[in-house]
């Protein structure tokens, strides 16, 4: 007799998700996590009375009535709407490109004169099948736009330039012919009052934990422990990289503490250009409005990831797609493991999108 009915590797969202639907059916689950915390990359620490997160910013936003209910469990949800800013060499431009944008860029007033520039500027550089990322986002919003807001960013977080990276990378970009700077335009968005890691602590009530646990370092004896595993880690890792590693970008953060109550007035500062060697700002307390004596910014280098790195973004295109393919053959073979999560299933998905899934999973699974 197993002592567990449940492993669950990795106490992030998809991870304390399935943990609290399974306690909820009554199974006995045990998670693990190798870090020395919970809640996974949506991570938040208190920093002079600011929550800071700590692996990038976490924005919660969806579409979806029953997902956002279903957090609205855990946590109270402040009113944060994203709305960045792009610093190109000291000059600020509204996110995402809208109406704002173009007045600045141009001078215009209205949509059908922003249109016409942006037409008159595609026309210019003879784009008719956008090819890669470059050509798309000329197609999208124009040459001027291109080469200050999209050109030196896009550079610094894939490592390489927009003439090599696909042409659907840029689609998801919102371009507006509204004066309306709401990133996400959500139906639901906010962040957590209190931060993320409060939120997944309630997820995770009744739970047993263990954390500075690497389960690929002990996995027979972890796995002798339960019926069946849920894993959320790296799925190549999973299998010791055997078909060969696949890629990621990872990030790394400077993080400091300023003796001032406002470095820069929002959350998030986007730095364009490409000699700013970080791609962004990240000033924590505008997140929950803080009014706190001092404040915590985070600057972001993008990296291309190497083994020891954490991995942040899959790089989806076609060699590392086939890649996972293959991987995910050698995963569905493995009938007493689920493979959950951004890393488990080698795929950029939102928060919303995570408990989604995990919560279809779970529904299955414990039926």
């Amino acid at each position: 007799m197993k002592q567990y009915d449940y492993l669950i590797v990795g106490a992030g969202l998809f991870g304390a998700v399935f943990a609290h639907e399974a306690k909820k059916a009554g199974k006995k689950c045990l998670v693990i996590d190798k870090r020395d915390h919970i809640a996974g990359n949506i991570y938040t620490e208190n920093v002079e009375g600011i929550n800071v997160h700590r692996y990038g910013a976490h924005i919660f936003h969806t579409n979806n009535k029953a997902v956002w209910q279903y957090v609205n469990q855990f946590a109270e949800f402040n009113r944060y709407t994203n709305s960045p800013v792009a610093n190109y060499h000291g000059q600020i431009y509204n996110l995402p490109f809208n109406m704002n944008t173009f007045n600045k860029m141009w001078g215009v007033v209205t949509p059908a004169e922003a249109k016409a520039k942006i037409e008159e500027q595609k026309a210019a550089a003879g784009i008719t099948d956008p090819q890669n990322l470059e050509e798309q986002a000329i197609s999208l919003v124009g040459t001027d736009i291109y080469e200050k807001l999209i050109k030196g960013y896009t550079g610094k977080q894939w490592g390489r330039p927009c003439t090599e990276l696909p042409a659907f990378i840029i689609k998801r970009l919102p371009v507006r012919f509204t004066y309306d700077d709401n990133y996400f335009n959500a139906l639901y968005q906010g962040i957590p009052n209190g931060g993320y890691t409060a939120m997944v602590e309630k997820m995770l009530a009744g739970t047993e934990v263990r954390l500075n646990v690497d389960y690929l370092a002990d996995k027979a004896a972890l796995d002798a422990l339960a019926e069946k595993v849920v894993y959320t880690g790296p799925v190549d890792a999973y299998f010791g990289y055997r078909l060969g590693a696949l890629q990621y970008r990872s990030v790394r953060f400077e993080t400091e503490v300023l003796d001032t109550d406002n470095y820069q007035g929002n959350a998030v500062v986007n730095y364009t250009d490409a000699e700013t060697p970080y791609t962004r700002i990240i000033e924590h307390k505008h997140f929950e409005f803080g009014t706190q004596p001092k404040t915590v910014i985070s600057r972001e280098y993008s990296a291309e990831w190497k083994k020891g790195d954490e991995p942040y973004y899959p790089v989806n295109d076609e060699k590392n797609g086939a890649l996972y393919a293959q991987y995910k053959a050698l995963a569905d073979a493995e009938p007493d493991v689920i493979f959950g999560g951004r890393l488990g299933e080698y795929k950029y998905y939102d928060m919303d999108k995570v408990i989604e899934v995990a919560l279809d999973v779970a529904a299955k699974e414990l039926a």
